[in-house]
């Protein structure tokens, strides 16, 4: 057996192929998927943080009498 018939696969090279191709798509997805849902999730958590802190100065500000400290 010599490469060419390898890779030719008796015929059948096209479904072969196709097949590790459509499987290696999926295995890199399910890598690359959790990666930048778990980006997206701690982006908005800082948002979240900081937006907080941006409303408990605000409201300490008014608590203040609007005075600056």
């Amino acid at each position: 057996m010599n490469w060419s018939e390898f890779f030719h696969m008796g015929g059948y090279a096209f479904f072969v192929w196709t097949s590790y191709g459509v499987t290696l798509i999926v295995i890199v997805a399910n890598i690359v998927a959790p990666i930048m849902q778990r980006k997206k999730i701690i982006a908005r958590i800082k948002r979240a943080v900081k937006r907080e802190q941006i409303e408990l100065a605000n409201s300490e500000q008014m608590a203040n009498g609007g005075k600056a400290e």
